[in-house]
């Protein structure tokens, strides 16, 4: 389970302070995917990646009993001075998997050839966004995070192969995807939550979020 105990998350905006949560308690256990709707400029991405641990609570508790994914595209846990190879070796070390495994895995998904040998500073942006998702795949969480303003790629084969991988995996595990398109929500989940000013509200079906989310925007 991912739970929030009255977590508070502010910003500085140069003028105002941008509150993205103001003492918010919520849970998500496994097995209950959830979509969360906010408009942009709310603090979506923020909010995911505390979810993750990449960014710490003004105030409050994040309690994490299970394995949590960095953000789908996230890339400031590979190095790009080192390789595709050898940044799926260095973060299977860190999981405690088998480097031989990831790397091959990653290899044979991202699908860049002899790119896969050389610095992530050479990949263009989608040879990076596939080797991140791939990264993502190769390792196994209970949740998974998507944030809809990661890094997105348009190759048609890898799509196929790592959507099919993901659609496999979210059978078993749970999905957590932050969005202002209720429609990009309705592939992943039947239950969602409004972001709205500095609370989230949990509902049963996506429908009746969308009423809230509708009404506020």
């Amino acid at each position: 389970m991912l739970e929030f105990v009255n977590v508070s998350k502010s910003f500085w905006t140069g003028t105002q302070r941008k509150v993205i949560l103001d003492r918010a308690t919520f849970e998500v256990p496994l097995g209950q995917s959830l979509g969360i709707l906010a408009p942009n400029g709310t603090g979506k991405t923020t909010l995911i990646n505390m979810m993750a641990g990449l960014e710490k609570p003004d105030e409050g508790e994040i309690i994490r009993n299970c394995r949590i994914s960095f953000p789908l595209g996230f890339m400031g846990g590979v190095i790009t001075k080192l390789s595709g190879n050898e940044n799926a070796r260095y973060i299977a070390q860190l999981y405690g998997l088998d480097p031989d495994y990831v790397s091959a895995f990653s290899r044979w998904l991202c699908g860049i050839d002899e790119y896969f040998d050389r610095p992530l500073g050479t990949y263009s942006a989608g040879m990076r966004a596939r080797f991140t998702f791939s990264l993502l795949l190769a390792l196994e969480f209970d949740i998974y995070l998507i944030d809809e303003g990661m890094p997105a790629t348009t190759d048609v084969e890898f799509n196929r192969r790592a959507g099919s991988i993901l659609g496999d995996r979210l059978k078993h595990s749970t999905v957590i995807i932050v969005s202002h398109d209720a429609k990009i929500l309705e592939k992943f989940v039947q239950r969602a939550a409004v972001l709205r000013h500095g609370q989230l509200y949990q509902f049963d079906t996506l429908e009746e979020a969308k009423k809230l989310y509708d009404y506020a925007t």
